[in-house]
C-alpha cells in the first residue's frame, strides 16, 4: 500500500505540475496580451501625436506662407499705387504744360481773329484799316495806342464820351461789346498802320 499510496502521490504531483504549467503557460499568455495591447495602444497614440505634431507644423507654415503672401500682396500693391500717383502727376504736368504751351501759341492768333470780326462793325465807318474818319467827322483810329482805344471805347459805352457829336452813335455801337472783346479790338486797331 505504500507502493499504492507513492505512486497515487507522483500521480497526483504529475497532474498537478501538468495542469500548474497549462495555468502558468495560461497566466503568461494572459500577462503578455495586455503587453502587447499596452504596445500597440502606446504605438497608435505616438502615431496620433506625430499627426497632430506634422499637421500642426503645416498650419503654422502655411499661416506663414499666407502671412508673407499677404505682406507680399500689399509691398506691391502700395508701390503700384504709387508708381500710378507719380505716373498720373507727370501726365497733369504734361497735360498743363501742353496747354499752357496751345494757349500761348493760339491765344494771340484767337485775337486775331476775334479782332476783325468784331472790328468789323467798326469796319463800315472807319473803314477797313482804321484810316477813315467816320462819317467825315471823327480822327483816324488806326495807330492809336491800345490804352487810349480801351479808355474811349469804354468811355462811349458808359456814354460819358461825345467827340465830335459821336457819343450816342458810339453808344449804340460798343453797348454790346465784352471787356475781351473792347481789348481784342483795341490791341488789332492798335496795330494797325
Amino acid at each position: 500500500m505504500k507502493k499504492l499510496t507513492v505512486l497515487s502521490v507522483v500521480a497526483a504531483s504529475l497532474l498537478l505540475i501538468g495542469c500548474g504549467q497549462e495555468k502558468a503557460e495560461q497566466t503568461k499568455t494572459e500577462v503578455a496580451t495586455p503587453a502587447k495591447t499596452e504596445t500597440v495602444a502606446e504605438k497608435a497614440t505616438k502615431a496620433v501625436e506625430a499627426t497632430k505634431e506634422a499637421a500642426t507644423a503645416a498650419i503654422e507654415k502655411t499661416t506663414q506662407v499666407a502671412k508673407d503672401a499677404k505682406e507680399s500682396v500689399a509691398q506691391t500693391a502700395t508701390k503700384a499705387v504709387e508708381a500710378t500717383k507719380e505716373a498720373a502727376t507727370v501726365a497733369v504736368e504734361k497735360t498743363a504744360q501742353v496747354a499752357k504751351d496751345i494757349k500761348e501759341a493760339v491765344a494771340p492768333k484767337a485775337e486775331e481773329a476775334v479782332a476783325p470780326k468784331a472790328f468789323a462793325k467798326c469796319a463800315g465807318c472807319h473803314g477797313k484799316d482804321g484810316k477813315m474818319k467816320a462819317l467825315g467827322k471823327s480822327e483816324i483810329i488806326a495807330g492809336q495806342s491800345k490804352a487810349d482805344l480801351v479808355k474811349k471805347i469804354g468811355e462811349y459805352k458808359a456814354g460819358t464820351r461825345n467827340a465830335v457829336g459821336m457819343g450816342a452813335l458810339m453808344k449804340g455801337q460798343v453797348s454790346a461789346l465784352s471787356d475781351a472783346d473792347i481789348d481784342a479790338i483795341a490791341t488789332y486797331v492798335s496795330g494797325l498802320k
